[in-house]
C-alpha cells in the first residue's frame, strides 16, 4: 500500500514579515485539508528567520519569531548564521526558552565541546504508518566569528558523516536541513547517499521542482517568505521504503487570503517593539548630514567611532552604511537601528600600504560607489563613497571626465607601500566578493557582538552631556 506523506518548508524569511499573513493562512489551509485526507504533514525551517533589520526582531532578540513558529505549530527548524552569529552568546542560549519544536543542529557546540541544552543533533519521527523518518540539520561553518561569541562550530561535512552514521541504521528515510548553501547541498547529495532529501537555505536558491542527483532530492524556496516549498513523499508502507519523492514551490504572492490574526498580532508587536526601542542614547546639538556620494557628517561620526573602538591607526567605511541623516536633539535606538538596520560588525585588519591604496583606488571607482548591494549583511541600498578616518585621498579630473586617485595620504605623510597599516573596519569587507584584498589579510580581529549601531550609540552617549 502506498501512502503520501507532506513536508513543507520555509527558509531564509530574514524577518520580512510582510509575507508572513500570506504563509500562515496557505499552512493552515493545507494542513486542514491534509487531516480531511488523513495524510500526514510536516513542518520544518531552514534557518535565518531572524534577522535584526526587523524592528520586532530588534526589540524581541529574536523571541518573536519563535513565537511565530509556535503559532504554526512547526517541527523542527535549525539556524542560520543571522540566529547564530548576530546574537550575542546569551541571547542565542536563550533564544528557544519557549520553543514548542525541535531545534536541529549536528554541528553547534559550546566552548567545552557539549552540545547546548535547546539543542539536538537529529530527531527521529516515527510516522502514522510507522515509517522512521531521521531529520537532520547543519548550519554554514563561520568558525571564527562563532568562536568570538563562545561557541564552537565543526564542519559541516564531518559533523554529518557521524550523524548520518548514527541513524542510517535505526530509520528509513533520512532528511537533511542544511543552512550551507547549493553548492555545498549539491556535494551532500553526491557525497551522501543515505541521505534521501536535502532542503536547503542560505544562498537563497529557488528550485521550482528541486534537483535529483543520483537518488537524492534537492530542495530550496527562495527568501523572504516569496514562497513555501512543498515536498510530497510516497511510502510503501509494506516495504517501509520510499518510492518517490517531488517537491514544488508555491509563490505567496498569488496567496489570496491572509490570516488576520497574525497580521493584528504583527502590528500590535511592531508599536511595542518601537516603544522598547525608545530609550535615548544621546543628543545631538546639530544635525548630522548624510550624502552617499559626498563627504556628509553622519559617515564621518561612525568612521570616527569605528577606528576608536577598535583601536586602529586608520578606518575607513562606505557612506551606504547609513540610510538616513539624523536631526539635533535626542537620538534613540530606534532611530540607530532605521538608520543602520544591518549585522554588521566592526574588525580591524592589517594591510600594507601598497594594499590598503589598491582598496582605496577601488572604492573610489564610480561603479563602486553606485553598486546596489544584496547580502553579505548588508541591508541598505547603495555602497556609497567610502569615508576615512586618519587617511586623506587626493583625486584630479583627467581626460576621460573621472576623477582618479592621485595620493593617498595617512596621517600627513604619503602612504608607505612597504609598511604595515592596522585598518578599522567593517567585517562585511573581509568576506572576499568586494575586496579579496581585504578578505586574504592574514590578521584580522573582529569585535562582537556590537553592531555598527551600537558603536553609533556608544559615540553619541560619550559626547552627550548627562541628562
Amino acid at each position: 500500500m502506498l501512502e503520501k506523506i507532506h513536508l513543507y518548508h520555509t527558509n531564509d524569511l530574514h524577518s520580512h514579515f510582510e509575507n508572513w499573513p500570506a504563509i500562515v493562512q496557505f499552512l493552515k489551509n493545507k494542513k486542514k485539508l491534509h487531516e480531511q485526507n488523513k495524510e500526514q504533514m510536516l513542518l520544518v525551517d531552514i534557518g535565518d528567520h531572524a534577522d535584526r533589520f526587523h524592528p520586532i526582531t530588534e526589540a524581541t532578540q529574536g523571541k518573536a519569531n519563535v513565537t511565530l513558529l509556535n503559532m504554526l505549530q512547526y517541527d523542527a527548524v535549525t539556524i542560520g548564521n543571522n540566529e547564530g552569529i548576530t546574537f550575542s552568546h546569551d541571547d542565542l542560549n536563550s533564544l528557544y526558552d519557549e520553543a514548542n519544536f525541535s531545534i536541529i543542529i549536528s554541528n553547534l557546540y559550546t566552548e567545552l565541546g557539549e552540545r547546548p541544552p535547546w539543542v539536538i543533533p537529529y530527531q527521529i519521527v516515527t510516522l502514522n504508518n510507522g515509517v522512521k523518518l531521521a531529520i537532520l540539520g547543519v548550519t554554514v561553518f563561520y568558525e571564527k566569528f562563532y568562536e568570538l561569541l563562545g561557541w564552537k562550530i565543526k564542519d559541516p561535512f564531518q559533523s554529518l558523516l557521524e550523524t548520518v552514521n548514527q541513524v542510517k541504521e535505526q530509520v528509513d528515510i533520512i532528511i537533511l536541513l542544511s543552512h550551507l548553501g547549493i553548492s555545498d547541498d549539491e556535494i551532500i547529495a553526491r557525497e551522501f547517499p543515505d541521505i534521501d532529501i536535502i532542503i536547503g537555505g542560505h544562498t537563497h536558491h529557488v528550485l521550482p521542482n528541486g534537483e535529483m542527483i543520483n537518488h537524492t532530492l534537492v530542495a530550496g524556496a527562495g527568501k523572504y517568505g516569496q514562497y513555501v516549498g512543498h515536498i510530497s513523499l510516497t511510502i510503501n508502507n509494506k516495504q517501509k521504503m520510499l518510492v518517490d519523492r517531488k517537491a514544488s514551490i508555491y509563490p505567496m504572492n498569488e496567496q489570496k487570503e491572509i490570516c488576520q490574526e497574525t497580521e493584528a498580532w504583527l502590528q500590535h508587536k511592531l508599536v511595542d517593539s518601537e516603544s522598547k526601542l525608545s530609550e535615548v542614547v544621546g543628543v545631538l546639538l546639530d544635525d548630522l548630514s548624510l550624502d552617499w556620494f559626498n563627504e556628509s557628517s553622519l559617515p564621518l561620526l561612525l568612521v570616527r567611532a569605528i577606528r576608536e573602538w577598535c583601536d586602529g591607526e586608520v578606518a575607513m567605511v562606505n557612506s551606504g552604511m547609513l540610510l538616513e541623516p539624523l536631526s539635533k536633539g535626542p537620538v534613540t535606538k530606534k532611530d540607530l537601528h532605521r538608520i543602520c538596520p544591518h549585522p554588521i560588525n566592526p574588525c580591524k585588519v592589517d594591510l600594507k600600504g601598497d594594499v590598503l591604496k589598491e582598496v582605496i583606488i577601488q572604492a573610489r571607482e564610480e561603479k563602486m560607489e553606485h553598486l546596489k548591494l544584496k547580502g553579505l549583511g548588508f541591508r541598505g541600498k547603495v555602497m556609497g563613497r567610502m569615508v576615512f578616518d586618519g587617511i586623506e585621498v587626493k583625486s584630479e579630473k583627467l581626460a576621460d571626465g573621472k576623477q582618479h586617485v592621485t595620493d593617498v595620504l595617512v596621517h600627513g605623510k604619503s602612504i608607505d607601500h612597504h609598511r604595515v597599516y592596522s585598518v578599522a573596519t567593517v567585517d562585511m569587507f573581509t568576506l572576499g566578493p568586494l575586496y579579496p584584498e581585504i578578505s586574504h589579510a592574514e590578521k584580522k580581529i573582529f569585535y562582537m557582538p556590537e553592531l555598527l549601531r551600537d558603536l553609533l550609540a556608544w559615540k553619541l552617549g560619550e559626547n552627550t552631556p548627562s541628562l
